[in-house]
């Protein structure tokens, strides 16, 4: 099938910030597709510019197989955005917003009404329809901001950050309905900064920094592409130099740190590697306690691709 969205070699720049350098993304239908990059890196200008918020400088961008513009107002309706920031109305009641949201697509009421419900259950805010948006938690006025963006049912989602700051039981309802958007036939955008949510429902992963994509693939295939194969933790109640030393000699050793009695040990894809730490342990008479060992995990992947943590950095410029 063709691609729901394709973006070739776009370029946007802000007087001399190159903020897409050349940028390419192709989603499939029925993906769920995970953008990441530390602030600054781009992100949001790429949305933008896919939803025609934004001009941009050079490249094509094409949604449904067709041009996107300004103008392609048939193509916008066909997309719902779910920002990181709640964008409701106070004075509106839950059901209100979702009807006044909803009405920016489908203005004919009789046709509006099941939308609205509909969202209103698909969230589980069935029994705050009368409440504003004050009288609601974060995650309940999370979970309203998801019902605005979704209720005329669009075919491409953005989702924006929809989890942050809210209570876990919430995080979960709002992830369990990003995939049911999907198996219902929705094509989703999905950013955050919790790698594991993103580990959880993506079935793609783009990893972008200074406006490229820098790396793509299942979680599982970025794994396989840097060289932390492994991290073993072990409780020590003591850790001279010289053993530092030896540790940081063994030949799989990538980073070997102490943090609050417990020895890090980031290592390459080798069989021995506990057996070789745990080997040097006993040898120099430390005293261990629990010992843990797993692999690569997505923070990982995004540190060693982008150079720093997915939190670093100032907001701007994103």
């Amino acid at each position: 099938m063709a691609d729901i969205v394709s973006v070739d070699s776009v370029v946007k720049r802000y007087g001399e910030l190159v903020a897409l350098d050349h940028f390419d993304l192709h989603i499939a239908p029925g993906e769920i597709l995970g953008l990441l990059g530390p602030n600054g890196s781009g992100k949001t200008t790429a949305i933008n510019c896919m939803l025609q918020l934004l001009t941009y400088d050079k490249g094509s961008i094409e949604l449904f197989g067709e041009p996107m513009t300004p103008a392609r107002y048939d193509l916008k309706r066909r997309i719902g955005v779910v920002p990181q920031q709640v964008a409701v109305m106070n004075e509106l009641t839950v059901r209100e917003n979702v009807d006044c949201f909803c009405s920016l697509y489908v203005p004919d009421r009789k046709l509006r009404q099941p939308l609205v419900e509909a969202a209103i259950d698909f969230v589980g805010l069935e029994d705050f329809i009368g409440f504003r948006p004050r009288k609601l938690s974060g995650g309940l006025l999370r979970r309203l901001n998801i019902a605005c963006g979704i209720a005329h049912r669009p075919e491409l989602i953005f989702f924006d950050e929809p989890t942050v700051a809210v209570d876990p039981q919430s995080r979960n309802a709002i992830l369990r309905g990003i995939q049911r958007l999907r198996d219902e036939g929705a094509t989703v955008v999905y950013t955050s900064h919790y790698m594991e949510e993103v580990e959880q429902i993506c079935s793609r992963i783009v990893i972008m920094d200074h406006g490229r994509v820098l790396a793509q693939g299942t979680a599982d295939e970025l794994k396989r592409m840097i060289s932390v194969g492994e991290r073993i933790q072990v409780e020590v109640d003591r850790m001279p130099d010289e053993l530092l030393a030896r540790l940081r000699a063994l030949p799989h050793a990538i980073t070997i740190e102490v943090e609050d009695d417990v020895l890090v040990c980031v290592c390459e894809a080798s069989p021995h590697n506990l057996v070789d730490v745990l080997r040097e342990l006993t040898d120099a008479g430390v005293t261990i306690g629990r010992v843990w060992s797993a692999p690569p995990t997505l923070n990982d992947v995004f540190l060693e691709i982008t150079g720093r943590e997915l939190r670093d950095g100032a907001e701007a410029g994103r």
